[in-house]
């Protein structure tokens, strides 16, 4: 953890008002620190399932430049700023790049992992900081996610027609451009994206330290022809989803990024020792605020950039501070005496 800062803060004392959406003020669910890892300094590289053949390149452009707006933002990085001592966190967009190949319909953790195990084992995220760095799997229209452990058999099977590898699965060195509990442990999301999961955050371990690599995953949400939803479409533009999705995993990863070991372990009377910030009910900081609020555009919404370039969707956290979702904040909070 970083050193305190609370000297150089301005003397704010945060209300009522400072929670979105006239949201109660709920100092139950406030985040606790368990002892974990958190990445003070995050970078993150958007990995787009599917590539160009099933991604529109405009939507590709407008993901990557919001996101990177959004996570470097001063003023909503001043609400995440009290869970690291109120000492200054950063985000770095690398270039991202297309899995090329391979369009699933069905995508499970299992899939996830797999793909993740397979760019390590390759040699091709040698160049990373994998101590900071998370992998986002963004899956193309029409992908459902869900959370099984197990492959899907497109990936599992191992004959050349079905094997990804053979399929032409890669990973191009090119820039795209040339949750109720009682327990502290988060459990597993539940059900698929055509039920109401948007995505989620975890990690594999490897090498000969059995490192993490952390990853997470993001539906392309949005309101199908039929009527039916994939994802949780907020907005009318798809891509205003995935990065409102994308901005509630990284902050969750880099305050709970090894929150995977946790579950895999969860009847480990240790296991709690994985764990960065979560509420006594398991919850991380992105988590309450959707599911306890009763209109989720009031937590789901475009903001105003820091520096006056335009607006980003996003997707406000919880805030100890204010015992709520927060937007964004001219100055961070002070800390608790």
């Amino acid at each position: 953890m970083a050193i305190d800062r609370l000297a150089d803060l301005p003397r704010q004392v945060p209300d009522g008002a400072d929670r979105v959406g006239g949201a109660p003020s709920t100092p139950a669910e406030d985040l606790k620190y368990r002892g974990g890892q958190t990445i003070q300094h995050l970078s993150f590289v958007n990995l787009y399932v599917g590539g160009n053949s099933a991604w529109q390149k405009s939507d590709i452009e407008s993901i990557d430049r919001a996101i990177a707006a959004a996570m470097a933002d001063r003023k909503l990085n001043n609400v995440m700023r009290q869970y690291f001592n109120n000492a200054e966190i950063t985000s770095t967009e690398l270039p991202s790049h297309p899995l090329i190949g391979y369009t699933p319909p069905v995508m499970t953790q299992g899939d996830v992992e797999y793909c993740l195990s397979y760019l390590y084992d390759q040699g091709y995220l040698v160049q990373y900081d994998l101590s900071s760095t998370v992998f986002n799997f963004l899956l193309p229209p029409g992908t459902v996610l869900n959370d099984e452990a197990n492959r899907q058999a497109t990936l599992a099977d191992t004959g050349r027609k079905n094997d990804p590898r053979a399929a032409g699965f890669t990973f191009t060195t090119a820039s795209m451009t040339d949750e109720e509990s009682d327990t502290v442990i988060p459990k597993a999301d539940e059900g698929d994206s055509t039920s109401g999961l948007g995505g989620y955050h975890g990690s594999i371990r490897k090498g000969p330290k059995k490192s993490p690599v952390y990853y997470s995953v993001d539906v392309f949400s949005e309101r199908r022809a039929d009527g039916s939803a994939n994802g949780i479409p907020v907005f009318k533009e798809p891509w205003k989803n995935v990065v409102a999705t994308l901005y509630h995993e990284l902050q969750e990863a880099r305050t709970d990024p090894d929150v995977e070991d946790a579950i895999r372990d969860p009847y480990n009377p240790n296991a709690e020792r994985y764990l960065g910030w979560t509420s006594d009910r398991g919850e991380e900081c992105g988590d309450y605020p959707i599911s306890g609020t009763r209109q989720i555009g009031t937590v789901v919404t475009e903001v105003e950039l820091t520096d006056g370039s335009g607006k980003v969707p996003v997707q406000f956290q919880y805030s100890n501070a204010v015992h709520g979702p927060e937007g964004p904040i001219a100055e961070p909070h002070p800390l608790p005496q």
